[in-house]
């Protein structure tokens, strides 16, 4: 069990909560599309509450708190696929493909990969929870929240699309752009922090019909009129 439950000890002779491996800084799920829907569940409350149940009584997860899963989508026996309430909470969605020639030949020789003992720590949670309220100072100018949004709102009346993507596609987008100005060394978001990272935002959080999700929403960035930075202000902006 992910989140937890009940266990009788008894030296007290009385039930007592244990954790589960949710409570950590870092939740790697495998495969999360072989998790059954009782997992998923589970996994979907810890995700959007910050929190999980258990006996009724609720329990903070530790912050700062990210799931990183992978799906295989090659096999479909004994998989059970996400909802899309659930596909919403992931902030992004990358794609893996096999990796380069040079670097397969690395993993064949090198032994050391995949040992944690080799990890060493850079930064602990405090640094983490700093940068957070860091990215909440990044200004964005309305023009481009409106940019954000009518992306957004594309993908629900493109002719391709059957289920567009939700308000808070609009909100991780903003989110995100905040976070990519800020490793930039901004303290406000361009047009070009939406564009790279918009198809990694929506291309879980949409349904397409006989297409590909990446190439729908490329094709809305190209039609979808971009704010430019005025010459004379270099921080305003205006709709070109």
């Amino acid at each position: 069990d992910i989140t937890g439950s009940l266990i009788f000890n008894p030296r007290v002779g009385d039930f007592e909560v244990r954790l589960g491996p949710i409570f950590a800084n870092i939740v790697l799920a495998d495969e999360i599309n072989r998790a059954p829907p009782k997992v998923q569940s589970a996994l979907l409350e810890a995700m959007q509450e910050g929190q999980v149940t258990i006996a009724g009584k609720p329990h903070e997860i530790p912050k700062p708190n990210m799931v990183i899963a992978t799906q295989n989508p090659i096999e479909l026996e004994g998989t059970y696929p996400l909802p899309e309430a659930q596909l919403d909470r992931f902030t992004i969605k990358i794609l893996m493909n096999y990796p380069s020639y040079d670097d397969e030949v690395l993993i064949v020789k090198d032994t050391r990969l995949g040992r944690v003992d080799l990890v060493n720590k850079v930064v602990d949670s405090q640094d983490i929870l700093d940068a957070m309220k860091l990215v909440d100072k990044v200004r964005i100018d309305e023009s481009i929240a409106r940019y954000i949004v009518s992306i957004v709102r594309a993908t629900r009346s493109h002719p391709k699309v059957r289920l567009g993507a939700s308000p808070r596609a609009a909100q991780m987008l903003g989110k995100l752009a905040r976070a990519w100005a800020l490793l930039d060394g901004r303290d406000y978001v361009i047009p070009d922090d939406v564009k790279q990272l918009a198809p990694y935002v929506l291309n879980h959080r949409i349904i397409v019909t006989n297409d590909d999700p990446l190439r729908v929403i490329n094709e809305i960035l190209e039609k979808t009129p971009t704010p430019m930075m005025a010459k004379a202000l270099g921080m305003g902006y205006s709709n070109e």
